[in-house]
């Protein structure tokens, strides 16, 4: 067999391969007692004909039909053994088949080009740092022990630490029913900071029978126009319950820290905490969202468009797989490929730019890493560490470590400058101001 790589461009090659005809003699046979199982001749049961008889009739069909698969075999066989790397699906692009002589053919495949790296070291990105409030923490407490909180019936209102049920009804300018507007049993906590301000207010000191007015402004927009539209309501009390809060004592913080605090502050420094690494981790994600995006914006190429569709297929069948387990039905298959094709570009690009990246700096990783890796996880899994290693081999597992290691390079080469989000967007909002002034 003799192989040849033709370079046709930065991005695409051709692997052009010929064989003798011995060499996929064994092959063909295949094909032939393949094609023989389906195959019925007079006087012949089907799977029965023997052999010769198939080559006399149908030999050329079936040898050419063979030699298309043979070819496929093939190139995938030398993919592996001179680990060529393809990124998209190959395109036989020649073939030249001769019975008893010889098979040649040319295979178009899409490659990783290299290209030529600049500005992704040295950059100063910006990086949120989200500070916990106290009052988030304390309006989450709040909301915890409402949660566990227990409804005592009760006649009159005395304060905003009550649940009432209602009946509604929109009234006209002359305190008329407005037809279709009756609304019963209608559930609203008094202490919801949500609840419009005059139900809360106008609630307080009544009784159950008793009725108050409140009103609302709907304001929307149509086109630049805003129109505002007030509505008056009338609410009739059925219902009064006063929100009885638990008795916070071990067991209760207990139970609701799930044994992970015994004191209401042991409790309230937990959800600090747990505060502070949720904000910590979304800032750190904006960081290498940002980074990661202005190294793929310096480094703009034109990417493979074959290895764009292969990710966006692979994401557009993760798409349709998450909206078929979440029961989602009429799903607008071109709708999805829409959204997803910006995305399927970007990783693209990313893809590229992280393997000259990791080339140029020198970074790998080696069978000692995945050999190091089988053995740590074996240990946590009971699953043997060669069993595991061939799993880390035969997958893409080194593909992510490598991913892993680029992404942590950039962010040891690179500057996170810590900005306060609040400030930043007061800043924008000034320049916004002045912009409408300049107008």
């Amino acid at each position: 067999m003799e192989t040849k790589i033709n370079v046709l461009s930065e991005s695409e090659h051709e692997l052009e391969v010929s064989l003798g005809y011995d060499e996929i003699k064994n092959e063909i046979e295949e094909a032939y007692k393949k094609e023989r199982k389906s195959i019925t001749l007079p006087g012949f049961r089907k799977g029965k004909v023997p052999i010769p008889m198939l080559k006399k009739i149908y030999g050329e069909m079936i040898e050419y039909k063979a030699s298309e698969d043979i070819a496929n075999k093939k190139f995938w066989e030398i993919v592996d053994e001179q680990k060529l790397e393809p990124i998209s699906t190959p395109q036989l692009s020649d073939l030249d088949f001769e019975i008893g002589k010889h098979l040649k053919f040319k295979v178009k495949y899409d490659v990783k080009p290299k290209i030529e790296l600049k500005d992704y070291k040295g950059l100063e990105i910006e990086k949120p740092v989200f500070k916990v409030k106290d009052e988030d923490v304390e309006a989450e407490i709040k909301n915890i022990l409402k949660a566990h909180s227990k409804f005592e019936e009760a006649e009159k209102i005395e304060d905003e630490n009550y649940r009432v049920t209602l009946d509604l009804v929109r009234k006209d300018e002359e305190n008329k029913e407005v037809d279709g507007t009756k609304n019963e049993d209608v559930v609203v906590d008094l202490s919801d900071p949500k609840v419009n301000e005059e139900i809360t207010k106008n609630a307080i000191g009544k009784k159950v029978g008793d009725t108050f007015t409140f009103s609302f402004t709907d304001e929307h927009k149509h086109g630049d126009e805003v129109h505002k539209e007030e509505y008056t309501y009338e609410a009739t009390i059925k219902k009064i319950e006063k929100i009885v809060p638990p008795e916070i004592n071990e067991e209760f913080v207990k139970k609701i820290s799930q044994n992970k605090a015994k004191t209401l502050d042991e409790f309230r420094q937990n959800l600090r905490k747990e505060f502070e690494d949720y904000l910590n981790k979304q800032s750190e994600d904006i960081y290498l969202n940002s980074l990661l995006s202005k190294v793929v914006e310096n480094n703009d190429f034109k990417v493979p468009q074959g290895y764009v569709e292969l990710l966006e297929r692979q994401m557009l069948k993760t798409e349709l797989e998450n909206a078929k387990a979440y029961g989602y039905k009429d799903i607008d298959e071109n709708k999805i490929r829409e959204q997803i094709r910006p995305r399927a570009e970007w990783n693209a690009k990313w893809q590229v730019i992280l393997t000259n990246i990791a080339e140029k700096e020198n970074l790998k990783v080696t069978d000692e890493e995945l050999r190091e890796l089988a053995k740590k996880e074996a240990e946590k899994t009971g699953i043997s560490e060669d069993k595991l290693f061939k799993y880390y081999k035969d997958s893409n597992k080194a593909e992510l470590m490598l991913e892993e290691k680029v992404v942590n390079f950039l962010k040891e080469n690179n500057i996170a400058k810590e900005i306060d989000p609040a400030e930043k967007a007061k800043e924008k909002e000034k320049q916004t101001d002045k912009k409408e002034e300049t107008k």
